[in-house]
């Protein structure tokens, strides 16, 4: 057994050993103090064990995701109390990180220590900046993921509907602290900008309609196992629609009712974060974690630029391919509402969208020499949050619970919805994209699950846009309208780099971003707005795409040039995504090594291919 197995053979014993129960203040010190204390080596991994039981049972939403045992009937406590814990608990974590001697480990888990290291710091370094006073914005917050999370909850016997009667008992807490985080927000002016929250209300209400049954809630009660005797199915229901009346519904109508009567009229005017106290240092933090570089707003700003002239060039070739006559302004808005372009029933649009994950799926052989096991589905964007969400996005699947990844895709407001974007949006959700990615770093036995479960946003969303120009080897684009919809989908993340570092750091209004995103591509402006809302909640999130892909492609072409005709795509992809989600210094540290391990090409196949002298 190799020395990697046997650090995993002691990680999972480990792992099993941990009883499947709240990690509380106590536990966490038992579990602390018994970590090893002579070898490194050993306790490293022994840290990573209770990392990640610390997160699952921390936060039992994220455990049944990931289908570990014991938390489906929790929800995460969000007491002011208890986040302080957390935090004193990470603390804890990283000082046992920082004590353990690097030098002294092997090889095999250098990687391990760096990230593990480099998480806990970033996580210690975020909690000087109040982001768990907005636990509600427009999209995100527990409006959103309550309801996904109970659909995602096993419902094969009785047991588990009586487990998840046991969390939505627990739901009311959550909602009351939650306004409770949303009134200290208020009171030390942390809140999202005003204008983003026109539609919250709605949203939550959505989740309370008078008929239970209707209610997304309980969705698990009107999709009951034939298993199931119809007399245990009618219990169940019973106490489910007496407890949603009972409890669920007044919990919610007061959640709401704050938000209308208090929240809105007393939330932020203004829309940059670096408006609120300390909000410079504050957005400064959130670009460096989400792009994983120490580039500045002001260094990403001109990225951004620089990445827009490119792709408008490119858009201004393909216009005139089409023969088309008239401007950019012109063809952006034939490509904006010329019926041609849309589809006439929500149906279509889906089966469309399925139709090309259908044929990607048989193309991927020749780019990738391992492709992962886990399936997913396409599913419309459910109703209730529909009409504020963005065009699509994914949701991992999980072996463990049983459950496919699924790339939803929005089919609300159609004429919103053009059938030159759909190639490119699928590519990313699905495959190549984010399914293949996410669900073969679910599949990596080899690694720790601490680290399957990372989730770097530069390398998910980078990977995701630069699965998008795999297109083209896929057979995709071969009309100018979807090249030209290729393009829109690059130029939206080139956007984002400019727009987002500008409304939260330059003094832009949300107004002249909306122009800027508008005069650049063809998206529809209810598209546009949407995602211009979203950048106002999640500053410096968006800006993680862009980066992610100039990054790989950098990495790319450098391998390409490097190797000449050793270079294989199928091994560079595979070496790019073996070892899960990475920081971008570390990926590409970690590519460096690879094309260094590849070989020059031969001196005769050098001679070949290199150009002729000058002269």
């Amino acid at each position: 057994m190799s020395f990697f197995r046997k650090v995993l053979a002691l990680t999972m014993g480990l792992l099993a050993s941990f009883s499947a129960t709240a990690m509380d203040r106590e536990a966490f010190d038992r579990a602390f103090e018994a970590l090893p204390t002579e070898s490194a080596s050993e306790r490293l991994p022994a840290l990573q064990d209770l990392r990640y039981r610390w997160l699952m049972e921390s936060f039992p939403s994220r455990a049944t995701y990931e289908g570990y045992p014991g938390q489906n009937d929790r929800w995460v406590d969000n007491s002011i109390a208890a986040i302080e814990r957390r935090q004193a608990q990470t603390r804890r974590l990283l000082g046992a990180t920082r004590n353990i001697d690097a030098s002294a480990l092997p090889a095999a888990q250098q990687l391990d220590y760096q990230l593990l290291y480099q998480d806990l710091l970033g996580a210690v370094k975020g909690f000087q900046f109040p982001d768990h006073l907005q636990p509600l914005t427009h999209i995100s917050g527990i409006q959103r993921s309550v309801p996904a999370v109970l659909n995602s909850m096993p419902r094969r016997t009785a047991a588990d509907y009586d487990t998840l009667l046991a969390r939505l008992e627990k739901l009311p807490t959550l909602v009351a602290q939650t306004q409770a985080l949303m009134r200290l927000g208020l009171r030390q002016q942390v809140t999202p900008p005003q204008i983003t929250l026109r539609d919250l209300s709605r949203q939550i209400r959505a989740l309370i309609p008078a008929s239970p049954q209707q209610s997304p809630l309980l969705k698990a009660f009107a999709e009951m196992p034939g298993n199931l005797s119809a007399a245990r199915q009618r219990s169940l229901q019973q106490r489910a629609y007496a407890l949603y009346n009972e409890q669920l519904v007044p919990a919610w109508r007061d959640l709401a009712g704050f938000v209308e009567r208090e929240y809105i009229p007393a939330a932020q005017v203004d829309i940059a974060l670096s408006s609120r106290p300390d909000g410079s240092r504050w957005y400064a933090h959130k670009v460096r974690q989400n792009t994983t570089t120490d580039l500045s707003p002001e260094e990403i700003h001109r990225i951004g630029l620089a990445e827009v002239k490119r792709i408008r060039g490119e858009m201004e070739k393909i216009i005139r391919k089409t023969g088309f006559q008239g401007d950019f302004k012109a063809f952006t808005e034939f490509l904006r509402t010329d019926a041609q372009f849309y589809h006439s029933s929500r149906e279509a649009l889906l089966q469309e969208y399925r139709a090309i994950a259908k044929r990607i799926d048989g193309k991927l052989p020749a780019l990738f020499g391992t492709l992962p096991r886990l399936p997913y589905g396409v599913e419309p964007i459910p109703g209730y949050s529909e009409q504020s969400q963005t065009t699509a996005y994914y949701q991992p699947g999980s072996r463990e619970a049983g459950r496919a990844g699924i790339f939803f895709a929005n089919t609300y407001n159609l004429p919103s919805r053009p059938k030159w974007e759909m190639e490119a949006l699928t590519v990313h959700e699905a495959m190549p994209g984010h399914h293949l990615q996410i669900a073969l770093a679910q599949e990596q036995s080899e690694i720790h699950p601490l680290r399957r479960l990372a989730l770097y946003t530069a390398f998910v969303e980078g990977w995701g846009l630069y699965s998008e120009s795999l297109g083209y080897d896929l057979g995709l684009y071969r009309d100018p309208y979807s090249e030209f919809g290729a393009l829109t989908y690059d130029m939206w993340r080139a956007v984002r780099l400019v727009v987002d570092t500008g409304m939260h750091q330059l003094g832009w209004h949300r107004e002249q971003a909306i122009a800027y995103f508008m005069e650049n591509s063809a998206k529809p402006l209810h598209d546009v707005t949407v995602e211009i809302d979203r950048y106002l909640v999640w500053p410096g999130q968006a800006l993680a795409y862009k980066l992610g892909q100039l990054k790989i492609r950098a990495l790319r072409a450098k391998a390409e040039q490097s190797l000449g005709s050793n270079f294989d795509i199928r091994r560079f992809h595979d070496t790019l995504l073996g070892a899960g989600a990475l920081p971008l210094n570390i990926l590409e540290a970690r590519m460096d090594n690879w094309i260094d391990s590849q070989g020059a090409p031969s001196a005769r196949t050098t001679a070949e291919t290199a150009p002729p002298p000058a002269g």
